[in-house]
């Protein structure tokens, strides 16, 4: 005997050869737990339900199955060893048009209301999964750590500023002795006023023994203003806050730098974490990434250059964020846009790797990479023979042109205006030297100016 196996939207239901249902598998009635059943079934892929009912008709008596499309019933005659076959679009149209029709005959909905209650409510669980699943993307989270870290660079810079401006007040000195910021702030927070600044208590924080005298030097001559105990706290304070935000950004980069490991392990090591976490950010994801070309990579971050060349014609850019690729900004000038060239093309393959197959090979990448490079180096070690530029001739403007701009037209009723002549004639032509308005009278314009209107 043979069976039709129909996909439902509630479930899946085998009919007979007379059109009669035989058997049905169907979903929950529990929407949640429904959705969650149907957002796993993939596209052209036999389910766990049609498994489940074709090994309960072959109890019954049924050797043969016909399926809705080729795909699954080449699954199942693969997966189940069953005789199977595709059936026909008649029969298949026939059975979705009797849908409410048989989910209350199968025992699945009491009517029509029901059922499309029932379909309303497991389609709105199933776009929140859908949902979900997009917004549970690594890269997505990684693309918002390596905005957090910009944002918390940002601050301490606006802070560290406030900071130098504020304690200078007492030891202006400080501020070009002590360049490495947190090194600053721990400076303020654990001596306060420049009279602790000594030899003791320098060396307790790790400073350099030149750089330790210096200050304490300094410090015992410094022409600072006091400050009182209670603007010293508040400067502390300060320092504290920026401390805590510098071992805050330590604790995110070790974060983004294992993440990075986990989701694009190819990619990092081709050009680091915090390079790959941008590139993945202003992509807006790293599939996104992986659908651009080498070349849209090498030039991404640099939009506004790219747009003004095409704008232009001016020379377009040779790189984007790539620049902060070591290889890049530490290359001789004229070897840059060669070698963010080449990481361009590697960091493609390293990229659509991680977005679609997962298996590492950055190694050989990075080794392929480094080779590149070499040659470039080697080949190009001199800047390039500068191009010589073509003294611009000086062009006389056409006769005709002069003399059409020193006659322009009137800003009503046309017309043109005469400089020798310094009078406007509204409406008139011009035949020669002499002009006529526009009651056709004829005047010289030089020698004959043309009578007021006041006159006419």
């Amino acid at each position: 005997m043979k069976a039709i196996l129909i996909q439902f939207p509630f479930g899946v239901v085998a009919f007979d050869e007379d059109g009669k249902v035989a058997a049905s598998k169907v979903y929950p009635k529990k929407p949640q737990a429904a959705a969650k059943k149907i957002a796993k079934i993939e596209p052209d892929t036999l389910s766990e339900e049609a498994q489940a009912l074709i090994e309960q008709l072959q109890i019954s008596g049924y050797d043969a199955f016909a399926f809705e499309n080729q795909a699954v019933a080449s699954q199942a005659q693969t997966k189940l060893g069953v005789a199977t076959e595709t059936a026909s679009p008649q029969n298949v149209q026939s059975a979705h048009s009797h849908m409410q029709e048989i989910a209350i005959q199968t025992g699945f909905a009491k009517d029509a209301k029901d059922l499309n209650l029932w379909v309303h409510n497991v389609s709105v669980e199933v776009a929140k999964l859908q949902v979900k699943g997009e917004t549970q993307k690594r890269d997505l989270i990684i693309a918002q750590a390596i905005q957090t870290l910009d944002d918390l660079d940002r601050t301490l810079n606006l802070f560290m500023g406030r900071l130098r401006e504020w304690y200078g007040v007492h030891y202006p000195e400080l501020d070009r002795l002590v360049e490495k910021h947190e090194t600053y702030a721990r400076l303020v927070l654990d001596l306060g006023t420049r009279e602790n600044f000594s030899l003791e208590a320098l060396e307790k924080e790790d400073l350099p023994k030149n750089k330790t005298e210096q200050i304490n030097r300094i410090a015992e001559s410094s022409m600072g203003a006091d400050l009182s105990e209670t603007d010293l706290a508040q400067v502390q304070a300060l320092s504290r806050n920026i401390l805590d935000m510098y071992h805050l950004r330590e604790n995110m980069e070790t974060y983004l730098e294992n993440t990075m490991e986990e989701v694009a392990p190819n990619t990092k090591t081709i050009v680091g974490s915090l390079l790959g976490a941008r590139l993945i950010a202003i992509a807006g994801g790293l599939q996104n990434l992986s659908r651009r070309p080498a070349s849209t990579m090498q030039v991404l971050g640099a939009e506004k250059a790219l747009f003004r060349s095409i704008k232009t014609g001016a020379r377009p850019p040779k790189h984007g964020l790539i620049f902060q690729h070591t290889l890049v900004h530490d290359a001789k000038k004229w070897q840059r846009g060669k070698i963010a060239r080449a990481i361009a093309g590697k960091l493609a393959i390293a990229v659509r790797i991680d977005a679609f197959n997962g298996e590492y090979v950055g190694n050989k990448l990075k080794k392929a990479l480094d080779k590149r490079i070499e040659e470039i180096r080697q080949k190009y070690p001199e800047p390039p023979p500068l191009k010589e530029q073509k003294p611009r001739q000086f062009q006389e403007r056409p006769r005709e042109f002069r003399d059409r701009r020193d006659f322009r037209a009137g800003k009503s009723g046309g017309g043109f205006r005469d400089k020798r002549g310094g009078g406007r004639f509204r409406g008139g032509d011009r035949q020669g030297g002499r002009f006529k308005d526009k009651n056709r009278r004829d005047y010289k314009g030089d020698k004959q100016r043309r009578p007021s209107s006041r006159a006419d």
